[in-house]
């Protein structure tokens, strides 16, 4: 399993006159492996085209060991219906601590616009390197929600008692996931505590919610905790 990074949600931001809000979740599959004895430690980068240049807007947590990243962290922006708001997704591997997609870290990126991902709800496309080339197998989905005007919040705390013990000669590190059901029945990641070394009694920090991320603001919406 991923080593994820803890965040609390932001309050949400004052909206443009004219703007809606856009929460965008993103996953990739099969990203190539820089190392040949460990697996990457994957962040995305958003960039957003503004003033005649790219502009990083947001990025997800670090995910460690996974080439099939799912990250929780949502991307938010806002979206002008009559505005192109051409974007770049750029994933670099953060090990050792890179905080950007140098050439040595570089492991794919495309480009689409905000209006793409809003009007098609769900984009999934091949991630490329510099040359322009595909790399790999390697792709990006990304999966748009339209935030609605409620900006009701919920803070909720876990705790676990006498958990499974998978590790051979210490304690399980657990974490937990929260996953909403959408309307097609599919699973949506909402949120993924940190995790807790050794120890089979784990209590994970507080955490708060907006109640559209939790739910779309459906409090009769089936929630996964796994």
């Amino acid at each position: 399993m991923s080593d994820p990074e803890m965040g609390w949600v932001p309050e949400p931001p004052t909206m443009t006159l004219g703007a809606s809000r856009v929460e965008l979740r993103v996953s990739c599959h099969g990203l190539l492996d820089r190392d040949t004895l460990t697996k990457p430690h994957p962040c995305v980068l958003l960039k957003l085209y503004s003033d005649e240049q790219w502009v990083e807007v947001e990025r997800t947590e670090v995910l460690r060991s996974c080439s099939s990243p799912v990250f929780s962290r949502v991307l938010a922006l806002e979206y002008f219906f009559e505005e192109k708001q051409p974007l770049q997704f750029h994933v670099f591997d953060a090990e050792d601590g890179a905080t950007s997609p140098r050439n040595d870290t570089f492991l794919g990126s495309t480009e689409c616009t905000l209006g793409q991902i809003v009007s098609q709800t769900k984009v999934t496309k091949p991630l490329l390197l510099k040359n322009g080339k595909t790399a790999g197998k390697s792709t990006i989905t990304i999966v748009a929600e339209e935030v609605s005007g409620t900006n009701d919040y919920v803070q909720l705390t876990f705790r676990a008692y006498k958990l499974d013990n998978k590790d051979l000669f210490s304690k399980s590190d657990p974490f937990m996931e929260i996953y909403k059901t959408n309307e097609d029945q599919s699973d949506q990641l909402v949120w993924r505590t940190e995790v807790v070394k050794n120890n089979l009694n784990p209590s994970w920090e507080p955490f708060r919610l907006s109640l559209h991320s939790l739910c779309s603001c459906d409090v009769h919406r089936p929630l996964k905790f796994l």
